[in-house]
């Protein structure tokens, strides 16, 4: 049967008060309605409907393509948010899925059971509940003598008898599309001057039809986020399942509670993540990598076998086998090809190091392009901005750099060449030559590099 999914986010969310739209809150570095909108997809098969309203345009722009938007205005329930989408979907679904954009641990799993039991179901609908001890606000699902559901009574409204029910109604449900677009315009006003998506169960049972509720097992599932002490609920558990799925892939996380990976990260087989380590954005790391600990790597890419220990790494790429830190920092715009050792205390800047390049310790490359097997020794920096302007800096294959040396940009040193420690570089350098001095002049030239 086509399925088609709603999903609600046209609400303000005052308690998280804040001036971001709630469904944008970010979980594991996605907004949270990410979730609900990617699993409703997979289910479905289709691209959902995401019923807007406050802050409409923000959130349209942070869904983008992958859903199809509706406008509420003004927003008069849950009853009225479903009827938004009406026009796109009359004519287009069998069955629709409604969800809350702000419940993002539902599953898959979840959610294609929902679909099946309202498949196989006479009735106009199937919901899903939970059974717990702590209500968070969620309606009372009342079951007649038979034990079939007779009606959902919201918090506010429920008698003290009532208020002990512990079977919840989580809003999340499957309708038979032709039942749900005829009997919307049914729901009576509340008192409140709003139209509850809730009285469509009391209206199935009025017409002698049977409502059927499926009950989750993992009451996690059940966790909307109204505030931010829910958001942290939910990112823990977020945290929890992300970190399971790379242990049962095959990377080492040498304690789980404190390492923090974000949803978009990718990880290779028998690489070992020690404590305190954060993997956020689109960071991608290969095979047989150590990283951490007390390490962040953002919106990067590291290859196979690299060792990154105590350090930062933002928007920059390590080919195989290179190793960095304790305590360097990759800045935007670093890349460092296989084999390239950068020790503790240095910082790389939209730079690229060559293979087999070693940058000891204690020094700041910035704008530049460094050659094959290059040594560049303690306390060089490349003085890469004059106050108005930045300027690129050139060093060849093989090249020496002695402690302390200042390259003033823009300059180039040929293949081969050398400088003296504490040497102020301020123009190029041919190939094969030794330069000393503050300016740097050449003294000698150097036997010439075997090629091999």
């Amino acid at each position: 049967m086509r399925t088609t999914a709603v999903i609600l986010a046209a609400g303000q969310g005052t308690r998280m008060k804040s001036n971001l739209p709630k469904v944008l809150h970010p979980l594991l570095g996605r907004p949270m309605m990410d979730y609900v909108v990617n699993v409703a997809s997979q289910v479905t098969g289709s691209r959902p409907v995401l019923v807007i309203g406050h802050e409409a345009e923000a959130v349209k722009q942070a869904v983008g393509d992958i859903a199809d938007t509706v406008l509420q205005v003004p927003q008069l329930g849950t009853g009225h948010a479903v009827q938004q989408a009406e026009a796109l979907l009359r004519d287009s679904a069998d069955l629709i899925l409604v969800a809350y954009a702000d419940m993002p641990l539902l599953t898959v799993e979840t959610l294609q059971s929902l679909i099946r039991a309202q498949e196989s179901h006479a009735g106009p609908l199937t919901m899903l509940t939970v059974i717990a001890d702590d209500p968070r606000g969620f309606g009372r699902v009342v079951r007649s003598t038979s034990g079939s559901v007779a009606a959902i009574v919201e918090e506010v409204q429920a008698t003290p008898e009532q208020l002990q029910i512990r079977e919840l109604n989580l809003g999340v449900y499957c309708f038979s599309a032709a039942w749900l677009w005829e009997n919307l315009r049914r729901i009576p006003l509340s008192p409140k001057g709003e139209y509850y998506l809730t009285d469509l169960v009391a209206i199935a049972v009025s017409q002698g039809l049977p409502v059927q509720a499926l009950s989750i097992q993992d009451r996690r599932e059940a966790i909307g986020i109204n505030s931010r002490v829910h958001l942290a609920e939910a990112e823990a558990v977020l945290r929890q399942r992300i970190n399971q799925r790379w242990m049962l892939a095959g990377v080492t996380l040498v304690d789980p509670q404190t390492t923090y990976i974000e949803a978009d990260v990718t990880i290779g087989q028998d690489t070992v993540i020690w404590p305190n380590t954060i993997l956020q954005g689109r960071t991608a790391i290969g095979e047989s990598c150590v990283i951490g600990p007390n390490t962040i790597i953002r919106d990067s890419g590291v290859g196979n076998r690299c060792e990154v220990v105590s350090s930062l790494v933002e928007r920059a790429v390590l080919e195989d086998d290179v190793d960095v830190g304790p305590f360097a920092h990759l800045r935007k715009g670093a890349h460092l090809a296989q084999g390239v050792h950068m020790g503790n205390f240095g910082e790389i800047k939209n730079a690229y190091l060559g293979p087999g390049t070693k940058i000891g310790h204690f020094s700041y490359i910035g704008d530049a392009t460094i050659g094959q097997d290059v040594n560049i020794g303690a306390g060089t920096i490349t003085c890469n901005y004059d106050g108005e302007k930045k300027s690129h800096t050139e060093i060849g294959a093989g090249v020496f750099i002695g402690s302390d040396t200042m390259l003033v940009a823009p300059v180039k040193l040929g293949d081969g060449s050398r400088t003296g420690a504490g040497s102020v570089v301020t123009k190029n350098v041919a190939e094969d030559t030794l330069v000393v001095g503050m300016p740097a002049r050449a003294i000698r030239k150097l036997r010439k590099r075997d090629p091999s």
